[in-house]
């Protein structure tokens, strides 16, 4: 009897586990984004409905794989091949209008004032950072919130002052200088040659980001930085599928590959940090890397709470940031560089505008601070590259509680997306011309070319703007002008025109550019 009572109880306990898993799958699956929907749907907005578990990834996927497999025309408007899903939701449903992206509905925000509160209202608008497959790519400044994102901004503002920046410069040229080298040893007899000058510039960039980021261990630090890309191109993939919860810990080719590269990175990045702090310890002369400005910001946070290691960043907080700073600083800056090439190649005119520029600044001269901050023309041409073609083509923001924006009461479990390249491109900001090249509209400075509103943004807005973006448009400036010290170029035939996404806006074939030496 007894036994029959425990087995009976045992039972009990397994029939409500089942069902409570099985209701909490349920409500996860389908009940809580239903309901999500119908709130949404109630204020107006329009979205598909929401189909189980993959939400709109699959025709997403599908619509991008379909803009992928053919180029475009050489044109500017670029948005129907690098955007296409979500410029067909705004044109069928309207500018209310949502996306899901899995289970999570997207409100899409293109309203520049209901932008400008987003990015401004951080606590209310924290950046989307619960799927393991981001934190498991990079963590760091990027994605925390709250305390822990204000004490890391605040230890690693001094590694991107005015000051350490002049400091760098001269690594930006050398560099550059060695770029610059290996395309003189390509040239003809006629002094031009034609070439795919996508990986230079990704070489380039590299080099920038591991000397700047490890000095001396720079050449461990490309080590690790191709390590880098090779995790962020396998997630980048796992990314497009609905996220799964445990998938990650099955023992895939990928996840097997991906916890190597993690491994391999840790034990590299550690070894390296813990050697300088070593060399601080025992009375060397800080470097003046990102990794030594870094270590001894760090130092100073903590001494000046009486050693409290708890306001300073521990050794793994460390090697995120390094991480994030070669991802973001990395592909952000090549981005820029290649479509300014390209688009100068189109456009000979402001070529010509630009070299006669930096000229008329430095002569035959190395480029130095006071100079770039000279450079008028130059800087409205990377503005409208960073206009046109922008890195980043959209931001995301979720909404962890029930908050109000302008007229819409969101609700908790929503995120809301901000599409940098649909605002960058719009005729109602920028007027008739807004998918054509026309540097001259920031010939008044960034507030006047988009009337005062929150619709340029390549590196975001508002108290999280990237800490990086004067980094990534000096190290631009450098580049681009001992390029036009040195060369003309222009478009080969054999180019095709064809951006696409893989972190940021790349070249899906390449750039073949023709180079003249000048």
């Amino acid at each position: 009897m007894e036994v029959l009572t425990l087995a009976t109880t045992a039972i009990s306990v397994f029939v409500v586990t089942v069902l409570l898993l099985g209701w909490k799958l349920l409500n996860w699956l389908w009940l809580r984004p239903k309901k999500l929907e119908r709130l949404l749907r109630e204020q107006g907005l329009q979205g598909n409905p929401y189909r189980l578990i993959v939400g709109d990834l699959n025709q997403m996927l599908e619509m991008q794989n379909e803009a992928k497999s053919k180029p475009i025309s050489l044109s500017d408007d670029i948005v129907p091949r690098v955007f296409s899903f979500n410029l067909q939701t705004v044109n069928k449903y309207g500018k209310n209008s949502f996306t899901w992206f899995g289970r999570i509905p997207r409100v899409i925000i293109t309203d520049p004032e209901l932008i400008k509160d987003v990015f401004n209202k951080i606590s209310d608008f924290p950046k989307p950072t619960r799927n393991p497959l981001i934190r498991f790519l990079v963590t760091g400044l990027v994605t925390y919130d709250g305390e822990k994102w204000a004490k890391h901004r605040k230890i690693i503002n001094p590694a991107f002052s005015i000051e350490k920046l002049k400091i760098m410069l001269p690594t930006f040229s050398e560099s550059c200088h060695d770029m610059i080298t290996k395309w003189e040893t390509m040239l003809s007899a006629d002094g031009s040659c034609e070439m795919d000058v996508w990986p230079f510039l990704q070489n380039l960039t590299c080099d920038v980001i591991s000397r700047t980021a490890f000095g001396s261990s720079y050449e461990e630090g490309r080590r690790i930085f191709q390590l880098l890309r090779e995790q962020a191109q396998l997630t980048a993939k796992a990314f497009m599928k609905a996220y799964i919860p445990g998938w990650r810990f099955l023992p895939t080719s990928t996840n097997r590959r991906l916890k190597e590269i993690v491994q391999d990175i840790q034990a590299s990045l550690k070894d390296i940090i813990n050697g300088r702090e070593k060399t601080m310890k025992a009375g060397e002369t800080t470097k003046d890397d990102l990794l030594g400005i870094l270590l001894e910001s760090n130092q100073k946070a903590i001494q000046e709470h009486g050693n409290y290691k708890n306001d300073g960043m521990t050794i793994q907080d460390v090697i995120e940031e390094c991480k994030l700073f070669y991802l973001a600083g990395q592909e952000t800056s090549s981005s820029l560089l290649l479509w300014t090439m390209v688009l100068l190649s189109r456009y000979p005119d402001w070529q010509a505008r630009a070299r006669e520029e930096v000229l008329q600044v430095f002569g035959n001269q190395n480029p130095d601070f006071d100079g770039l901050s000279q450079l008028k023309n130059v800087t409205m041409i990377l503005y409208e590259v960073l206009r046109l073609y922008p890195p980043i083509l959209m931001l995301p923001r979720t909404v962890n509680r029930d908050v109000k924006l302008g007229n819409l009461l969101l609700p908790a479990g929503v995120q809301v997306a901000l599409p940098i390249i649909l605002l960058h491109h719009s005729h109602e900001v920028w007027g008739e011309d807004a998918k054509e090249f026309r540097p001259q509209r920031f010939s008044g400075g960034v507030s006047k070319a988009s009337k005062g509103q929150v619709s340029f943004f390549p590196f975001g807005w508002g108290p999280r703007i990237c800490i990086g973006q004067n980094f990534a448009i000096l190290e631009a400036k450098m580049v681009l002008s001992m390029i036009l010290q040195c060369f003309s170029f222009e478009l080969s035939p054999a180019y095709t025109h064809a951006p696409h996404t893989v972190m940021t806006l790349q070249p899906q074939y390449g750039a073949q550019i023709i180079l003249h030496k000048l």
